[in-house]
C-alpha cells in the first residue's frame, strides 16, 4: 500500500519517507516530533520485537482506586456461569448516580478488552433501574478486572488482511423480555480490530432466527470493513463469516425457505443476496471453537481463557509505561 502526499511516496515500511514528510509539515506548521506513541486517551501503547500492545492498565488501575475495589478479591469470570438479573430485583439501590458512573467507566475500559463486554452490556440494561443484586454483579466485574489489569490487545507483525468474523447469539437469553443477545468479532488477518456484543431489537421466535440476524449485523460490519479497505488500494480474498448454527447457514445460502422461516423480515435476507453475489462467504465453526460466545454469554473459567488466547487479548508481562 502506498500513500501519496505531495511529491512523496509513503509505504508502511518506508522510514525515509516518514522522515521527509516530517520535516515538510516542519516547514509548514509549528509542530513537535513526540516520538512512537505510547499513550492516547487513556490507551496504554507498548512496542515488542514482533508486535504491539494495547492496553488500559492504568486507567483500569484507577477505576479500581475510585469505586474502592484495589484491595478485592479476584475473579477468574467478569459474572457468575448462567446469571438471573433482572430489573425486577428485590431491593432498590439508592445512588442511581454512582451506578451509572460506574457502568459508563466500564463500557470505556471495553475499547480494550472485549471479553468485559457483555458483562457491562448486561449491566448497562439497568441504569435507570439498578438493583442491589445489579451493584454486587459490578463487584464481581471489578473483581476479574483486578485480575487481568494487564491484559490486552496484541497486534502480531504479520501482512495477511483476509477479513474474517466470528458470530453468535444468545436465543431468549433476556429474563425481562426474552430477546436474544448476538456479538461478532472481526479480524484482519489475526488482528482483532471490532467486535460487538448487543441485545437484539426484536424476539427472535427460533434459534436459527436469532443467529441468522446476527450473521446480519455481522455482514453489514464485513461490507463496511471490505469498502474501507478498497479505498487504500489493500487486496484481499472473499471475506468468511464463521457461525455455529446450521440452519442459519443453509438460509444464508438455500434459496428454499420453510414455514419457520418466512416470518423473518425481508430485511434480513439481504445476507443471502451478498453469498449469492459472492460477496461473503458463510463457513460453519464448531460450537468449541466459537470465539463469539464470549460476547453472549458468560463462559466459565478455562473456556474463556481459551478464547481470549484466541482472540489475542494477553497479557503485557512487562510494561514500556511507569505507574
Amino acid at each position: 500500500m502506498c500513500i501519496y502526499v505531495d511529491d512523496i511516496i509513503l509505504t508502511g515500511t518506508d522510514e525515509k519517507g516518514i522522515q521527509s514528510l516530517k520535516k515538510k509539515m516542519e516547514k509548514e506548521f509549528k509542530i513537535s516530533d513526540l516520538g512512537d506513541l505510547s499513550y492516547f486517551l487513556g490507551m496504554e501503547i507498548a512496542y515488542t520485537q514482533h508486535g504491539v500492545y494495547v492496553t488500559q492498565e492504568r486507567y483500569l488501575k484507577n477505576l479500581l482506586i475510585k469505586f474502592k475495589m484495589d484491595d478485592c478479591r479476584v475473579a477468574p469470570t467478569p459474572m457468575e456461569v448462567n446469571h438471573k438479573l433482572s430489573r425486577y430485583g428485590r431491593e432498590e439501590f439508592k445512588d442511581m448516580k454512582l451506578y451509572q458512573s460506574l457502568v459508563g467507566s466500564l463500557i470505556y475500559a471495553t475499547l480494550t478488552r472485549p471479553d468485559l463486554s457483555y458483562a457491562v452490556g448486561v449491566l448497562s440494561q439497568f441504569m435507570h433501574c439498578p438493583r442491589k443484586e445489579h451493584w454486587v454483579a459490578r463487584q464481581r466485574v471489578l473483581r476479574y478486572i483486578k485480575g487481568t489489569l494487564k491484559e490486552g490487545l496484541y497486534y502480531g507483525f504479520t501482512s495477511d488482511t483476509n477479513i474474517k468474523i466470528y458470530s453468535d447469539r444468545d436465543w431468549a437469553g433476556n429474563l425481562d423480555d426474552m430477546r436474544s443477545t448476538y456479538g461478532y468479532l472481526c479480524y484482519v488477518g489475526d488482528k482483532l480490530i471490532s467486535w460487538c456484543s448487543k441485545k437484539q431489537h426484536t424476539i427472535a421466535l427460533s434459534s436459527t432466527e436469532a443467529e441468522y440476524k446476527g450473521m446480519v449485523e455481522a455482514t453489514k460490519e464485513v461490507i463496511w470493513l471490505k469498502t474501507l479497505m478498497k479505498s487504500f488500494d489493500i487486496i484481499q480474498s472473499t471475506p468468511t463469516i464463521h457461525g455455529d448454527n446450521m440452519s442459519s447457514l443453509y438460509l444464508a445460502v438455500n434459496l428454499v425457505f420453510h414455514a419457520r422461516t418466512k416470518h423473518i423480515e425481508i430485511q434480513y435476507h439481504f445476507l443471502r443476496e451478498k453469498v449469492m453475489d459472492k460477496e461473503i462467504e458463510v463457513i460453519h465453526t464448531s460450537t468449541k471453537d466459537q470465539i463469539a460466545d464470549m460476547l453472549t454469554k458468560i463462559l466459565d473459567g478455562p473456556k474463556l481463557q481459551r478464547f481470549k488466547d484466541m482472540a489475542c487479548i494477553k497479557k503485557l508481562e512487562k510494561t514500556s509505561i511507569d505507574d
